[in-house]
């Protein structure tokens, strides 16, 4: 098989099937990544500001797309040895640079939409 069939990726080609960087795609156009990015711009924040921001999202949903964007290094966590247990989540620089593009269609969406 050559490089080009269907069972293999050009490096970063999101139209490729099998590209790895359609996972990071497919995370980034779901509506609470983008609103949890969002939400980190200005700093790290705990679960529970971040689920009174994000008004609507269930805390089952919230805590699997924080995993899942911490998986993939756009967040940190921290756990602080404090009682009752503090935990922050903050944007990387893979987080901060991800949140640019999408602040512009967050901003798009408020503006033509409703």
């Amino acid at each position: 098989m050559n490089a080009h069939s269907g069972s293999s990726c050009d490096r970063n080609n999101v139209y490729a099937a099998m590209c790895p960087c359609r996972e990071m795609l497919d995370l980034l156009a779901n509506k609470w990544s983008a609103l949890i990015l969002g939400a980190l711009e200005e700093g790290p924040l705990r679960f529970g500001e971040l689920k009174r921001k994000l008004e609507g999202v269930s805390p089952k949903v919230l805590s699997q797309t924080l995993k899942r964007l911490e998986e993939q290094d756009l967040l940190t966590r921290t756990v602080y040895a404090e009682v009752p247990a503090r935990v922050d989540y903050e944007l990387t620089d893979l987080g901060y640079g991800a949140s640019v593009p999408l602040k512009g269609l967050r901003d798009w969406v408020e503006e033509n939409v409703g």
